[in-house]
């Protein structure tokens, strides 16, 4: 960790742009193949202070800010924190983005004694950061991720998810095939798919396990997913269906009142 390798101390330059931090110096956009990812917002990243703090690496804090309560919790376990611009104009074209939280990736695995929302490559960000949001809300299922997919700690995933990524069981699979050989056994596989049966019609048993499957945004489930027995959240003719996140989160809340 850069912690370590340079053995770092708190550097919070107050009310000016610091130029010579190391850790100023190493900002670089996000790439997926790299180890590090952002936090990018003030929420986000005392999400991750809280939940992950054995990740994070550093704080930036934007010298046109006033965010000392963020810089007092990394402070606090020993998270270095440096006052930067050029950090924010690399990494944040928001103008209202006034502080950053880098962190390392972090390994993340499903339970198998819990129920499990199954996404099917799902490419929208913005969904995959949302439906971890829900998976935290109602807090009754882990989150299993088939690639090819949207990257997970893609920053605009994180953001979405208002740090719910670092407060989730989830893992990444790379292929349905590979889930099911780990997890699939002795559990009830609900694909959820136009063609199926009313889901209002649904009751779960809370001695069985279940995996909720949901396909691709725009392509839906393949229809080999039919053989395990399809359902489909009922709508009006008004729209041809539900956005991905808000399907999730109806199953969501139908699997967390169970009685």
């Amino acid at each position: 960790m850069i912690r370590a390798a340079f053995n770092l101390q708190v550097c919070l330059h107050v009310r000016r742009v610091c130029t010579q931090c190391v850790l100023c110096f190493m900002v670089k956009k996000y790439k997926k193949t790299e180890s590090v990812s952002y936090a990018l917002g003030a929420t986000v990243t005392v999400e991750l202070l809280k939940r992950k703090p054995d990740v994070a690496r550093c704080v930036y804090v934007s010298p046109r800010s006033n965010v000392a309560a963020v810089a007092e919790k990394a402070r606090a376990i020993g998270v270095p924190v440096a006052e930067s611009e050029k950090a924010f104009n690399i990494l944040s074209a928001k103008e209202n983005c006034f502080v950053i939280g880098e962190f390392e990736k972090f390994e993340s695995n499903v339970s198998a004694e819990r129920d499990h929302i199954v996404l099917v490559n799902p490419s929208n960000s913005g969904n995959l950061g949302t439906i971890m949001r829900d998976v935290a809300a109602f807090d009754c299922a882990d989150l299993a991720v088939i690639r090819p997919a949207v990257d997970p700690f893609d920053p605009k995933t994180v953001r979405a998810s208002m740090g719910a990524l670092f407060n989730i069981n989830f893992e990444l699979f790379d292929s349905f095939d590979e889930y099911a050989s780990k997890y699939g056994k002795d559990r009830v596989v609900m694909p959820f798919m136009l063609n199926g049966t009313p889901f209002s019609q649904t009751r779960f048993d809370r001695t069985e396990r279940y995996s909720l499957v949901f396909g691709n945004e725009a392509t839906g489930l393949p229809d080999e997913y039919g053989k395990f027995g399809a359902v489909k959240i009922e709508q009006s003719e008004k729209v041809d269906s539900l956005n991905l996140s808000t399907a999730v989160a109806v199953a969501l809340y139908k699997l967390s009142v169970v009685d």
